[in-house]
Order: C-alpha cells, then structure tokens, then sequence
C-alpha cells in the first residue's frame, strides 16, 4: 500500500503527507492540528518566537490533537555579514523604499533592530516542551540538542537543498531528512553553499538524495495535490511534504488577501528573491516584489532586510495595500483549490490513491 512507508511507521501517522511549516507567524495551532487529526504530520514554524510563545504553542496544539505534529526552528538565524551592518548601510538600503512609506504615511523603521532570538534559547524551550516532533531549518542544530531530543524520543527532521546537506545530516545523525526543490515556497533553506548555487528542482534532488543516504526523505518542493504526492514516493521518497496548498487553507494564519493570491496565482508569477528579507525565497510577484528586484536596489542580509520590509508590509496591511505585502507561494500555487486542510487533505490522499493504482505504462524493448 501506498501510504505504508518509513516515515508513516516511524511518526506512527496514518498517511505520509507532511503539511509545511511556515515562519513569520504564517502557522497556526489549528492548522498543524488538523493536517494531524487527519492522518498526516501536521508542523508549526516557532521562527522569531520568544521561548515561552514556544511552550506555550506546543500546548496548543496538544490540546487539540493527540496525534504526532512538529515544531520548526531556524538553526541560523542571522546572516554573518549582518554583524558588520552600519548606520549608513542601513539608511542606504531603506532610501529607496522611503517613498513607499511616505505613500503608506508609516514611519520609517529605526535602526538597530531587535536582537536576535537565540537559537540555543529557543530549541531549549523546545525540547523542554517535548513535541513528538522537531524540525528544522537553516543547518544543524549542536550535537547536545539532537543528543537532548534523542533521550527524550523526540524525532528530529532536517532540511536539505543538495545531496551534500543531505549526507551531512545523516552524519549527525537525523532521523528524517526533507530534499526541498527550488519550486518550493518560501526560503531555500541552504546551508552548505549559497542558495543561488543550491537550486535543484524536485525531480532531480529527490532521486539523487535517495541513492544517497540511508535515512528516510520527505520530498518538498512543487507538491500541491495527489499526483505529486505519487510523484515522489515513485522517486523513492517516503513522504511528501505540501506547503503552499496549506498555505492557502483558512486554518493558516496567512492573511485572507495572501490565502486569496494563492488561490488565484497564475503559471510563472513566483519569482526567487532576497528583497522579502534579505535570504533568498519564492513569493509571489507583486509591486512590492518587482520594486525589491531593481537591479540598483541594496539589500541587506537577514534579518535587517527583513526589518525593513516587515515595517512596510504592516503599514501596507492595515490599509489593504496588498500589492505592497510580500506573499510567499510555490511553483505550484495555481494548483491550489482547496480552503479548508480537511479537504486538501482528503484530496490529497484520493489523487495519490488513483495515481498510485494506475497500471504501469508498457515500454517496448
């Protein structure tokens, strides 16, 4: 049977279909509960949340689902060059954008930023939690946390963009490893080389990550519906991660104008880019995303591009200047049809269903 893989036994879920988590306050309790009530891994992304709204977020979904779900981090959470970050840079880089905000009438950003959110101090709070499940992004995580969350029984995945990411993880020692193609939603999440030189598209990553480690994959990347859920378990994956599709689900905590984009994207409007926050990622064109993409434009590195943008992107909500908010979306967004998880979700496995029982296609020799 189609759904009886490693991943299932291993998470002890009913259907190996992982809903993606997604940072920027995007997920929601109610989403990651659902995908798990369902029969599948339902994931939260605690990305820039403070180690009690961490704690406090396992429990909410604890609370409404007794079935395994995950909980994501950012292993890195700020680019080296942004330590060297002055006054001058950041003023350069928000120049461009300040008639933006003077068309919002919303004050300009102050520099410096909040500090950063530890990642030592969050993944603590994490593990003190205990979700069933421990995901990350972004790199490694030091050997005493994958040690802490071993003990604990608490399983780990790691992301990978390249077959080197992939085998580094299994050295560590992971449990589970995501191959994310460059048709994925939201960032690259490299760590070995530069996004730029790690954009390998599902179809061909996924094999090729397969042959080369023992660990388990989850495929990511381009997968919105029940044929590319067959897709990839044909490619020797042992589940399919779906992203944007639940993106666009009213239980995410996206806003109804970036669930409504999704829903209403067209073939060839994702772009790759560092505007949104200065770390490479696929979003929707838009205004703001084609301004970010001038060719004259400094960016600077996570999170301080982020804190330019996010400063706008706030103005532009309240007065439902969509046009000037970052929307992220995969390649496949104008695949999604689905509002509710529960019927993507049911979706999902009757298209994997019908495409897993086709008879094989006959090949002359």
């Amino acid at each position: 049977m189609w759904q009886d893989t490693r991943v299932t036994r291993q998470l002890g879920i009913g259907y190996p279909i992982v809903q993606g988590p997604f940072g920027g306050g995007l997920s929601s309790p109610q989403l990651a509960a659902a995908v798990s009530n369902a029969g599948g891994l339902g994931s939260f992304g605690a990305q820039g949340m403070t180690p009690d709204a961490i704690r406090a977020a396992v429990a909410d979904i604890r609370s409404r689902t007794g079935a395994p779900f995950a909980v994501n981090l950012w292993v890195s959470t700020a680019d080296a060059a942004a330590s060297d970050i002055t006054r001058d840079a950041f003023d350069a880089a928000l120049a461009p954008l300040a008639p933006l905000f003077a068309e919002l009438r919303a004050q300009l950003p102050a520099f410096p930023p909040a500090p950063d959110l530890s990642f030592e101090d969050q993944a603590a709070a994490l593990v003190q939690a205990r979700p069933p499940v421990f995901s990350f992004v972004f790199g490694i995580p030091p050997a005493p946390i994958l040690d802490r969350c071993r003990t604990l029984g608490i399983t780990t995945i790691g992301a990978a963009t390249t077959v080197d990411e992939a085998r580094a993880l299994e050295a560590a020692g992971v449990d589970l490893i995501v191959a994310t193609g460059a048709e994925a939603g939201g960032h690259r999440p490299s760590f070995l080389r530069t996004a730029e030189a790690s954009l390998m598209g599902t179809l061909s990553l996924v094999p090729q990550v397969v042959d080369a480690v023992k660990t388990p994959v989850i495929a990511a990347g381009g997968i919105a519906d029940g044929r590319g859920v067959a897709a990839v378990l044909a490619l020797g994956a042992d589940a399919a991660q779906v992203g944007t599709a639940f993106l666009a689900c009213e239980e995410s905590n996206a806003h109804r104008a970036h669930r409504a984009a999704l829903r209403g994207a067209r073939a060839g409007e994702t772009l790759l880019t560092r505007g949104f926050t200065g770390r490479l990622g696929r979003g929707l064109r838009n205004t703001l995303a084609d301004t970010l993409e001038q060719g004259s434009l400094a960016r600077l590195p996570y999170p301080f591009q982020g804190h330019l943008v996010g400063a706008l992107k706030r103005a532009a909500l309240e007065q439902e200047r969509f046009d000037l908010v970052p929307f992220w979306g995969g390649q496949s967004a104008p695949l999604v049809t689905h509002t509710r998880a529960a019927d993507l979700f049911r979706s999902l496995v009757a298209g994997a269903e019908r495409a897993s029982s086709r008879s094989p296609i006959a090949v002359s020799p």
